[in-house]
């Protein structure tokens, strides 16, 4: 039976618990049942908001603990990424706004340093936690504070190189620091690499793995239910006997491993570390099941990482129909496509196989995608040597996790001038994910390279020319960004069809007013050009396809033959309209009058929100346009109502 149970809306002890302090008189068995309740209360909460469920599902129990026996907010409790801190949220006097979680003025899906002193530290991005856990232990000790700072990371996050960078550096700080390793055998797809198959292997003596076939050949004997609960028993006592030795290499005192959902097992271990002295570091090796108690079928773990809302008696998604393939999905049906004729490409990610599509490639050439793990900067060398070894690489991370991989981009790959090919997710503004996950710089970061081919689709049809036309750039690095989400439904052309290189396309042909789209503003662009239309005034539209190498003919053009010039782009400043403003300016087009007008995002952090709003927020939307342009003519333009 579910942990829904028949009264799941019956929440008495949680009820009782506004903050942590709440928590600290109750008993093992009380603990015990807020632990149920808590679980019923993030799945209540997911399923009318979406979100990250599956990891925070792993952690109740854990979180529970952490907040019973440590004194936070004084005690510094970090969450690494905080996909799992929905919990955390809830028992640190957020409850009464859960359900605004990734909402509008809500709560952020991550944890948040303005939004609650009980998140002291906040990120979205993996791997983080340890370094920062650090940094304030070692603020901590010189200012002769004596609080506990605790870090929580996942196994996959421990595929980032930033963890062992700052645990090498904590087992040699001889500062206090307790490191809980949440070991689910997940990251959001099954993790990846030696160190996490490490962490499956911590007893591997010959002895060790005698007696433990001896256990598994016996387990297999017994039904099901049984058999699970021994290979999770066999899981526990693998520390015992072979010990943390990589830990402790690294100058930890390691601990575990321990059942991270059984409270009689964390709250002893948890107490004898707050109360032990020394100032070693410590790491506590915590096995959870991500999506634990999860009311429904757990044969799709992934599947359950992040959800959108859904119907919390029957589990049934709330997903409206498709009205057109994602970019996601029609980047991957590209280069599967591509890779049929080509068998010199291949497809890396870095531990994104669904998110970017390439779960689908793999299915098709599971011997030519690899996913790296959480380790971007690795992705790009790893393509880079792919590359100057004849391959034909396509690298697949956000743009948002592309950032993290940014001195690879220019030394591995720019300076050689080597042809791996960039396919940029999550371009632009992401919606519920908000400031931390969008797209916002990619354009300015790789704009400032040399002979760095970058292209943006304005649809799914330009995607797939895009896809097609990176395969034949192979003198130089290159890169495409798409956003997140449905594409407009317009006709996909053949395989193979390319555009011209640095060549963009007019859309429509106008007299005063000029509108130079780069991206998925394109339909807001054509948008604004009726608008203006309908008042008088006259606009072209063009669709610049590449912020380099730019179109210099088509932007001249559009400069000398009309009176304002917009620039329209998903991207920070620095990106498109500087690479626009360089060529109007060494041409001098400014001496002749031209009033040009960039719109780029603006000088701030836009916070999570659906991308239509914020869109409008960024003043990137039609009725933007509208007023940049009577803004320049120096005369009001009404600006039509949004489209349904």
């Amino acid at each position: 039976m579910s942990d829904l149970g028949h009264n799941s809306g019956a929440t008495p002890i949680l009820d009782r618990v506004r903050t942590p302090a709440d928590m600290k008189r109750l008993s093992t068995d009380e603990l015990k049942r807020l632990a149920a309740e808590l679980r019923r209360e993030t799945i209540n909460a997911v399923s009318g908001t979406g979100g990250h469920l599956g990891a925070g599902l792993g952690v109740v129990e854990l979180t529970v603990a952490l907040h019973h026996v440590f004194d936070t907010p004084r005690d510094r409790l970090i969450w690494d990424v905080g996909h799992q801190a929905y919990p955390h949220k809830i028992l640190t006097g957020r409850r009464d706004r859960i359900r605004t979680l990734r909402q509008g003025g809500g709560l952020s899906g991550f944890t948040k340093r303005s939004e609650s002193e009980y998140d002291p530290f906040g990120a979205a991005h993996s791997s983080t936690s340890i370094s920062a856990a650090l940094g304030m232990a070692v603020a901590r000790d010189m200012q002769g504070r004596g609080h506990q700072v605790i870090a929580v990371i996942g196994d996959g996050a421990m595929s980032a190189g930033m963890a062992y960078e700052a645990m090498n550096n904590a087992g040699t700080a001889n500062t206090r620091l307790i490191v809980v390793l949440n070991d689910n055998e997940m990251s959001i797809a099954q993790p990846v690499g030696a160190v996490s198959s490490y962490l499956s292997r911590l007893a591997s003596s010959r002895p060790y793995q005698t007696l433990r076939g001896m256990a598994k050949l016996v387990a297999s004997q017994f039904p099901g239910p049984l058999e699970e609960a021994m290979r999770r028993a066999e899981e526990m006592a693998r520390g015992f006997v072979g010990g943390g030795t990589l830990f402790e290499e690294l100058g930890f005192y390691y601990v575990g491993p321990i059942d991270g959902h059984n409270l009689d097992h964390l709250l002893p271990v948890l107490r004898n570390l707050r109360d032990a002295p020394g100032s070693k570091p410590v790491l506590v090796h915590v096995i959870t099941r991500k999506g634990h108690g999860h009311p429904f079928s757990t044969e799709s773990a992934e599947r359950y990482h992040a959800v959108g809302r859904f119907n919390v008696v029957t589990g049934e998604h709330a997903k409206a129909k498709a009205t057109a393939p994602s970019y996601t999905r029609v980047f991957a049906d590209g280069l599967i496509a591509a890779a049929e004729r080509d068998p010199r490409i291949v497809a890396i990610t870095a531990a994104m196989p669904s998110g970017t599509g390439l779960d689908l490639f793999a299915r098709r050439f599971p011997k030519r995608c690899f996913d790296v793990g959480i380790a971007e900067q690795h992705a790009v060398t790893f393509a880079a040597g792919l590359a100057a070894d004849g391959m034909r690489p396509f690298c697949a991370i956000y743009s948002t996790f592309l950032q993290r991989g940014y001195d690879q981009i220019v030394h591995d790959v720019a300076i050689q001038r080597l042809p791996v090919r960039f396919a940029i997710d999550r371009a632009g503004l992401v919606g519920a994910d908000g400031a931390t996950h969008a797209g916002s710089f990619d354009l300015g970061y790789l704009g400032a390279l040399p002979d760095m081919v970058v292209m943006a689709p304005s649809d799914e049809a330009e995607l797939l020319r895009m896809v097609a036309t990176s395969v034949q750039i192979d003198d130089r690095p290159s890169a495409f960004r798409f956003p997140r989400g449905e594409g407009t439904g317009v006709a996909l052309p053949g395989f193979g069809e390319t555009v011209p290189l640095g060549r963009g396309r007019v859309v429509r042909e106008g007299t005063q007013v000029a509108i130079l789209s780069l991206g998925t503003r394109l339909r807001a662009a054509l948008d604004a050009a009726e608008t203006l239309a309908a008042q008088g005034l006259s606009a072209t539209v063009a669709d610049a396809r590449f912020a380099k190498p730019i179109d210099r003919d088509l932007v001249l053009r559009l400069a000398r033959e009309h009176e304002v010039l917009v620039t329209v782009e998903e991207g920070a400043i620095g990106g498109f309209a500087t690479q626009v403003m360089h060529v109007l300016a060494a041409a001098g087009a400014f001496d002749r009058g031209l009033r040009f007008r960039p719109l780029v995002l603006p000088d701030r952090f836009i916070d999570h929100d659906t991308p239509e709003r914020q869109y409008a927020e960024a003043g990137l939307d039609a009725a933007g346009i509208v007023a940049t342009v009577g803004a320049a003519l120096g005369r009001p333009v009404a600006a039509a109502a949004p489209r349904a």
